[in-house]
């Protein structure tokens, strides 16, 4: 199942990831691909704040991959932990396989931004999100539709055969 999903600001990016959270479980994974500013970072700052989360989430590009402990969710329950992995920088297969990401998937939830093409070897089940966002040209203010960011949202593998995303479609609502 593919369902779109359109993100008019940065706080429905978030609402996505949030509404996410209460889909994903430990050991999901989750691909998110995207040209620079697409919303990856803010999507997963959404769903890490619904999922408890301990730490500020923000880009790891720097230093790879970072991860967060599990916490309370905002309903008082305990979610899993998330890795937050940054794949732009890497290299191969290798250098994914070093970050020993296979050893935290059962117990966290993993983000990989930029991990299209190399992450998928991680697991059969995956949710694959592709973020666009316009290009080019002024804003145009009479076409509000014109700044509407999209989010694509595949599910792969026998987790998420029986998932309904359609229930996504607006996340703020």
């Amino acid at each position: 199942m593919v369902v779109t999903v359109d993100l008019p600001s940065a706080d429905a990016t978030r609402a996505l990831g949030a509404a996410l959270a209460d889909i994903l479980r430990a050991g999901d994974l989750v691909i998110l691909t995207g040209d620079l500013g697409a919303g990856k970072t803010t999507f997963t700052q959404g769903l890490g704040a619904a999922l408890g989360v301990r730490g500020h989430v923000s880009s790891p590009t720097f230093i790879v991959a970072r991860e967060h402990a599990a916490g309370l969710r905002p309903d008082g329950t305990r979610g899993p932990g998330l890795v937050h992995v940054d794949a732009y920088r890497l290299g191969g297969l290798d250098e994914l396989d070093a970050l020993d990401l296979d050893s935290s998937l059962e117990d966290s939830v993993t983000v990989v931004e930029w991990g299209a093409g190399l992450a998928e070897a991680l697991t059969e089940d995956r949710l694959e999100i592709e973020l666009v966002r316009p290009r080019g040209g002024l804003l145009d203010l009479e076409n509000p539709e014109a700044g509407v960011r999209h989010a694509t949202l595949r599910g792969v593998g026998p987790r998420w055969a029986d998932i309904d995303l359609k229930t996504l479609a607006n996340p703020a609502d």
